[in-house]
């Protein structure tokens, strides 16, 4: 029997930080919740759906305000939502230490990313294709790694020379859908506590409306951003101590 309240208020203080910061809390909820003795597969699922909960919100917000450019979204959303189930579903005939590592390697790129990373172009492209590619290769290792992809997709589509705004408002809208994927695809060969489901995404769901409610005060994204990295590092090291003791 896991402890409902406990794991609860870790993914609503996480999901309050993460969303004060512009970022789901999923990346830092999978390795905590496997610290504490949960599946490391059930983790990734259980973080993909919170993940997509707390998310899809802003991917409704925007389509009300008009902004979603769905020329630009269309190819990156149905390659990642076809490459997504792919990744999860293969992730069964990897070994999960190699899964685990190559988690372990993303959280130290997304903490660097948080901590040091200018998102600059380094080349200029626009064609559909690139779009394409991206989509199914973001989409396959989010899947395999049980993550929304965002920390991935975000900085990639910018080095690539796609406009940040753009870039920011295509993720929200199709991270969560293709997180959704994935975690179906997870539910149809893991036992999964539902009860456990539930409680960690309504604690995201609230943690992400009250961080939200917290970003229009001034507080300085930069310093609450060190803060999400130092906690991404924290647990990378913890993950790589595993591996070399």
């Amino acid at each position: 029997m896991y402890n409902y309240i406990f794991f609860s208020t870790i993914a609503l203080v996480l999901s309050i930080l993460f969303s004060m910061g512009g970022a789901g809390a999923g990346i830092a909820l999978i390795p905590i919740l496997s610290f504490f003795g949960i599946d490391f597969t059930v983790a990734r699922a259980i973080g993909l759906f919170a993940g997509a909960s707390t998310t899809i919100t802003s991917s409704i917000m925007n389509i009300k305000r008009k902004i979603v450019d769905y020329y630009f979204m269309a190819p990156i959303a149905v390659m990642m939502l076809l490459f997504a189930p792919v990744g999860a579903y293969s992730s069964r005939f990897i070994d999960e230490n190699i899964i685990k590592f190559t988690f372990m390697l993303l959280l130290f790129y997304s903490a660097s990313m948080m901590m040091f990373g200018k998102k600059k172009t380094l080349i200029k492209t626009k064609g559909k294709l690139v779009l394409f590619a991206v989509g199914a290769s973001v989409g396959f290792i989010a899947g395999l790694l049980g993550v929304g992809g965002g920390n991935i997709l975000i900085p990639l589509l910018v080095l690539l020379g796609f406009e940040p705004k753009k870039v920011a408002v295509t993720v929200s809208f199709v991270v969560p859908f293709s997180a959704l994927s994935s975690f179906f695809t997870y539910a149809s060969y893991v036992q999964i506590d539902w009860i456990l489901l539930f409680c960690i995404s309504a604690s995201a769901i609230i943690g992400g409306y009250i961080g939200n409610y917290f970003m229009h005060f001034k507080l300085k994204q930069e310093n609450i951003k060190k803060v999400m990295a130092i906690i991404l590092y924290i647990l990378a090291f913890k993950l790589l101590y595993r591996f070399v003791i």
